[in-house]
């Protein structure tokens, strides 16, 4: 059965959200109701539900933070009475933004949503042990970047009117940027029209890590990982004075270090 945690400081609301998803989706088992950020953080590490229904102005800690901060594999769905976090909250790879008040028609397009991304775990999780071990090496290997025969070596970079010859190894980190792409040495920063996505599948994987949707940073220049008051990643990099994100998706490269 799919669990789920909703978390709302007006527990009228969370009630009504409750009740909603019993009609519209019996098999869900709420395991846990939060009355605040930081509770439902907490009831998020221990529980490790499925699902994560989380208002964004909550006491202790907002509902984006409390996101930011997940470690496993639980889905959000952000249900608030404010539009103007949309952006930020599929920033945060939410897989739906409800407004309140919650109507019965909106709430069912989202049990849909829900239940479709949920159906591929669903079914490895039915196959035979040999074959459930399989399914899940094949989607680390999707989920990974596969580098290239030959990683790139050297990358031709422009710095205003000028083109340079920069060594990778010399790469602090890469960073996405409207229509360019930053590349950071200790010396100067540079641009490549190359994104992200593109970029990472020419890297050496073993040197270069992807830790956020628009950044890639060069493990030779890692300095350390910081964890803030909402338990949000950052890396810092030797000689850059700036912490870099680490996006929730990211965030299970760095537990074995």
């Amino acid at each position: 059965m799919p669990r789920a945690l909703i978390a709302d400081d007006e527990v009228h609301l969370a009630h009504y959200l409750r009740d909603q998803l019993a009609s519209q989706w019996p098999e869900l088992e709420i395991v846990a109701i939060a009355r605040n950020g930081l509770e439902a953080a907490t009831q998020i590490a221990e529980l490790q539900p499925d699902i994560a229904f989380l208002d964004i102005q909550m006491p202790g800690l907002t509902g984006l933070e409390v996101a930011g901060g997940i470690e496993g594999l639980t889905r959000v769905v952000f249900v608030t009475a404010y539009d103007e976090y949309a952006l930020t909250a599929f920033d945060a790879e939410a897989l739906d933004y409800v407004l309140k008040p919650v109507t019965a028609e909106r709430l069912a397009r989202t049990v849909e949503r829900l239940q479709r991304a949920l159906e591929p775990r669903a079914a490895a999780d039915t196959l035979p042990t040999d074959d459930a071990r399989l399914a899940r090496a094949l989607r680390t290997l999707q989920a990974s970047p596969v580098p290239a025969a030959a990683p790139l070596r050297w990358i031709r970079a422009s710095q205003g009117e000028l083109t340079h010859q920069v060594a990778v190894a010399d790469v602090m980190f890469f960073h996405a940027d409207d229509k360019y792409t930053c590349v950071r040495t200790a010396q100067s920063e540079y641009l490549i029209r190359t994104p992200i996505a593109e970029l990472a599948a020419q890297l050496d994987g073993q040197q270069f890590w992807q830790v956020h949707r628009s950044t890639i940073v060069n493990l030779a220049h890692l300095a350390g990982t910081r964890r803030d008051e909402a338990s949000r990643l950052f890396v810092r990099i030797a000689g850059w004075k700036d912490e870099l994100p680490v996006s929730r998706a990211y965030v299970h490269l760095f537990k074995p270090m």
